[in-house]
């Protein structure tokens, strides 16, 4: 994926996003050039970690092969994979990403807690690409 939208492992995994010192308005992907918020004079952006909970606003399976700049191998049979649209109260947004594996459209609600971990978008002999997934907490609504 791209530098600088994530960091850390574990528990430690977070997403990044900037806040604009101005405004407070939170921003992922990050931004680092100017606030986009049409209302604000703009501010100095500053990298803000996002929350590592959050809860499910959406949700859908991905049963056909994305275009490029989506990395595949062709020459493999097509994998549907589960998207997961989750709400970040706190910085008032939501942020798309697969679901961790085996996570499935039958497996989530809306409203459902779910965390964000790591996870491998795609490899191969000398690359592994990262990305950010969710997973239900098994916490509940």
């Amino acid at each position: 994926m791209i530098a600088g939208w994530f960091t850390g492992d574990g528990e430690g995994f977070r997403l990044l996003g900037t806040r604009c010192s101005a405004c407070s308005t939170v921003f992922f992907p990050r931004e680092d050039t100017h606030c986009r918020n049409p209302h604000c004079p703009g501010g100095r952006l500053v990298e803000a970690p996002l929350s590592r909970r959050g809860h499910v606003w959406s949700y859908t399976d991905s049963r056909y092969r994305p275009p490029s700049p989506y990395v595949t191998d062709r020459e493999l049979p097509w994998v549907p994979y589960t998207l997961i649209a989750v709400e970040l109260p706190a910085e008032r947004l939501v942020v798309l990403g697969q679901a961790a594996p085996g996570v499935t459209v039958a497996d989530l609600t809306v409203g459902m807690e779910v965390e964000v971990v790591p996870g491998v978008l795609h490899e191969d002999t000398e690359t592994t690409w990262t990305t950010w997934q969710w997973r239900p907490t098994g916490v509940g609504a």
